[in-house]
């Protein structure tokens, strides 16, 4: 069980998808985004395509940009954890696809000059 949630990590959150008509529960490790993990998905891959699109155009990037790709990284880990053992084919594999964009974009910043832009 966890404390914090007061329920286990692979049961799904208490509540449905925030998007209208959407029926899907929500995974614990996106309990806080009120997202299933299939419009999780949707909403990462266009930040991410965002941010590389940002980056090439040598765009500054903001810390907050930084933390929630991260975030994005780390909720995609949770949750192929959590589904480790009856996973969607489909689902792990866009994940899988996410987190080798995510892992790109890293390596993209890491050997351009990528500027992190931070507010005054």
């Amino acid at each position: 069980m966890s404390r914090s949630w007061g329920f286990a990590m692979t049961a799904p959150a208490p509540a449905g998808c925030r998007r209208e008509s959407c029926a899907n529960t929500i995974p614990t490790a996106l309990a806080a985004e009120r997202l299933c993990l299939d419009h999780f998905l949707d909403e990462a891959f266009l930040r991410t395509d965002h941010m590389l699109t940002r980056c090439r155009e040598g765009k500054a990037m903001s810390p907050g940009d930084v933390e929630w790709l991260l975030a994005d990284a780390l909720a995609v880990v949770k949750n192929l954890e959590e589904g480790a053992g009856d996973p969607n084919p489909d689902q792990r594999d866009r994940m899988l696809e996410l987190l080798l964009i995510l892992a790109n974009l890293h390596e993209y910043v890491a050997h351009h000059s990528v500027q992190l832009h931070r507010p005054a």
